[in-house]
């Protein structure tokens, strides 16, 4: 009887932890994937959308089809502080790196975004990385401005229809405060 008992008692356990399972599965499953991409969700500053990414468990790290960024590095070319902040928090790769091998502090520290460059330091992004270019991050930034003004000419051109809007004054004030941050 005793051990009869002590069967009937672990397939109950079992039957209850089993359906238990199937209800949390079929919860996390019911939540779908928004029709906006993660990158436009982004750059439009759909919070709600990357929010509904990040509840149904999207690639939170997916690339984009034109240079392979991340949706960080995205949030990092457009200034997007809190879609990155949620981005980092809900636990992105920070040393994601795209397809010329820039990371998001590279990007947040050449389009100089102060903020983001503080996230990212705040939780311990490799600082050491190097793109393609042999650059880092420090590197991006620690030339003066007039050295680069051809290569944020050519950011606003091809990044300009999609909303990216330079302030040069401001950039060329910002990058050695960031090249500061970054020794």
């Amino acid at each position: 009887m005793k051990t009869q008992n002590a069967s009937l008692l672990a397939v109950i356990v079992f039957v209850i932890a089993a359906c238990t399972g199937k209800e949390t599965a079929k919860n996390e499953s019911s939540v779908k994937a928004p029709d906006v991409d993660l990158h436009t969700a982004v750059i439009t500053d759909n919070m709600e959308a990357v929010k509904q990414h990040i509840a149904a468990g999207s690639d939170l790290n997916v690339r984009d089809p034109f240079g392979g960024s991340s949706p960080l590095i995205s949030a990092a070319v457009f200034g997007k502080t809190e879609m990155a902040k949620v981005l980092i928090d809900a636990g992105v790769d920070l040393n994601f790196q795209n397809s010329d091998g820039s990371t998001a502090l590279h990007t947040a520290a050449f389009f100089c975004r102060p903020e983001i460059v503080q996230l990212l330091l705040e939780k311990n992004v490799d600082r050491t990385i190097k793109n393609k270019y042999e650059a880092t991050a420090y590197d991006n930034v620690a030339l003066p401005f007039a050295q680069m003004k051809d290569a944020y000419d050519m950011m606003g051109n091809v990044l300009g229809p999609m909303g990216l809007k330079l302030d040069y004054a401001y950039i060329e004030k910002t990058r050695p405060e960031i090249a500061e941050i970054l020794k």
